[in-house]
């Protein structure tokens, strides 16, 4: 059942608790499994991975199944039906016409005797896109990722997903990434995918970037390997944090915590309300609605260790708890959201208003589902374009300009204990001999 806690204090821990659930021991142990998945992969290539996807996954491969076939991607679209077929291609437009509108523009300035100032931005050259599967299906997270890569003009778009039974991949999935772009599917999960795109093997070729979100192997497997290769961020569990005033119906509001629930055991559900009435309403209809819930057991166990109500006294203190928690989505459902706006600082989406469920996001409203977790909103942001591109500052100075700066270089270069830096301004401006 979802607790109640009414005392600031204690809400405060709860919260604190709550966004640390991905650290401890465990991960610790979890860590050291990974570091060896990573060298292994790294040094034994190809073979590493069928061992560790017969391992993990109990599925035998041979070399020649790692990358999915022509035949399978064309049958992938006869396997799905016309109404899905739509949605994909509905989301792929909605989601590509979203960012297009941040594509980063190249820019240069022209200064005062003949200096030049700019950033010149370009695509990756590379891309990894990690999409979770096995027995799961995410289409969604496909588009998310594959799109805004094909926006920014990334030449070669990389996918590793785990396979299911009989060594298939969810037809949906191989749809949505032929739709987005994709140039090439793998059939291999967990750390060692993530290891084969950041190294290299005989057949997955080695990428500039990976993004993409994934189980906390995954998730350890991407910050071992950056440095080697660029990452999006480190996704832990999702979670969802509401803050709803008396007008919110209860139905709904519960309704969005279990979507949130339902992804994983680790997820996090958390409503803050100045509401009691409503806030014990929303506790009893979590408990209705999971009772014939398909996924019962797993959202049940999320709820129990990772959901919370907290009641407040007013939605600016609902405000101030939800920038410490710094939430991955974040619902307004109270009658002025834009005025509650205001008061929000930090959050990886913010869904405004009571007809805006989180789930409109997760699939078509444009805007990407892969957004900071844990906290990280404080510093971090959504993918986007920008994610699959990099900028090279641009610098040309004139003989002129150079001569106005030469004596600032030359002392700061002094100071710095460079002479070579001094000298490459200075010989500049001794007169050229003949």
């Amino acid at each position: 059942m979802l607790r109640i806690i009414t005392q600031w204090v204690e809400a405060q821990a709860e919260l604190r608790r709550i966004c640390d659930r991905t650290h401890g021991d465990v991960i610790v142990h979890k860590e050291a499994t990974v570091r060896e998945v990573l060298h292994s992969v790294r040094v034994k290539g190809d073979k590493a991975l069928l061992h560790y996807t017969a391992e993990f996954d109990q599925i035998t491969l041979a070399p020649d199944e790692l990358r999915v076939k022509g035949a399978e991607l064309d049958a992938a679209y006869q396997q799905v039906s016309k109404d899905l077929l739509d949605s994909i291609r509905l989301a792929c437009q909605q989601i590509e016409a979203f960012h297009r509108q941040r594509v980063p523009q190249s820019w240069v300035h022209f200064g005062e005797d003949e200096v030049v100032l700019g950033k010149r931005y370009t695509p990756v050259d590379r891309a990894g896109i990690y999409v979770p599967g096995g027995q799961a299906s995410y289409p969604s997270t496909v588009l998310m990722n594959a799109v805004p890569a094909k926006v920014a003009k990334v030449p070669h778009v990389v996918m590793c997903t785990p396979v299911g039974t009989e060594k298939k991949i969810n037809p949906a999935v191989l749809v949505a990434a032929q739709e987005a772009g994709v140039h090439e599917i793998y059939r291999v999960g967990g750390a060692q995918a993530i290891a084969a795109m950041a190294y290299g093997t005989e057949t997955i070729p080695k990428v500039d970037l990976i993004t993409g979100p994934g189980g906390i192997y995954v998730m350890l497997a991407k910050k071992l390997v950056y440095g080697t290769v660029g990452i999006d961020s480190l996704a832990g569990p999702s979670e969802v944090l509401i803050i709803a005033d008396s007008t919110a119906n209860p139905v709904h509001v519960a309704a969005d915590m279990l979507a949130q629930a339902e992804h994983d055991s680790m997820a996090s559900a958390i409503l803050l309300t100045d509401d009691s009435a409503l806030a014990r309403q929303v506790v009893s209809e979590v408990d209705r609605q999971l009772v014939n819930h398909p996924r019962r057991t797993l959202t049940e166990k999320a709820i129990a260790h990772y959901g919370l109500v907290v009641v407040v006294d007013s939605l600016k203190s609902a405000a101030e708890l939800s920038n410490e928690f710094a939430p991955e989505h974040l619902e307004l459902e109270v009658a002025d959201p834009w005025a509650l706006l205001e008061n929000i600082r930090h959050a990886g989406a913010i869904f405004l208003g009571c007809s805006t469920p989180e789930a409109v996001g997760d699939y078509l409203a444009g805007p990407n589902h892969t957004l900071p977790t844990s906290g990280a909103a404080r510093y971090a942001s959504p993918l986007g374009v920008e994610t699959f591109m990099k900028h090279s500052s641009l610098i040309q100075y004139s003989h002129k300009a150079l001569q106005k700066v030469a004596k600032a270089v030359n002392v700061l270069a002094t100071t710095e204990g460079l002479p070579s830096h001094a000298d490459s301004v200075r010989l500049r401006m001794e007169p050229q001999s003949d």
